[in-house]
């Protein structure tokens, strides 16, 4: 069952970040879902940052890094590609 009260405090670190977050090479959006180990959903809530191609952390220079946490939220970077309009 989703909680509403965590689904809102989400969402407030997801309006806080958001800017700064699409400033990351890569990231080309946002959004709230249920965290992702091996591909598989688990039932953490948590702050899903969408990259078009997801990277080794060791291929990436420092301040290309996202953050795993944002104000006690969980980050999850999901590979999704472009996303076109």
């Amino acid at each position: 069952m989703i909680s509403t009260q965590r689904t809102r405090e989400i969402a407030a670190v997801q309006e806080r970040y958001d800017t700064w977050l699409m400033r990351f090479p890569n990231v080309v959006g946002t959004g709230i879902g249920y965290r992702q180990r091996k591909g598989q959903p688990t039932d953490e809530l948590c702050l899903v940052v969408m990259v078009s191609q997801k990277l080794e952390r060791s291929d990436l220079p420092d301040d290309a890094i996202l953050p795993s946490e944002l104000d006690g939220v969980l980050v999850d970077v999901v590979e999704t590609g472009a996303f076109v309009v």
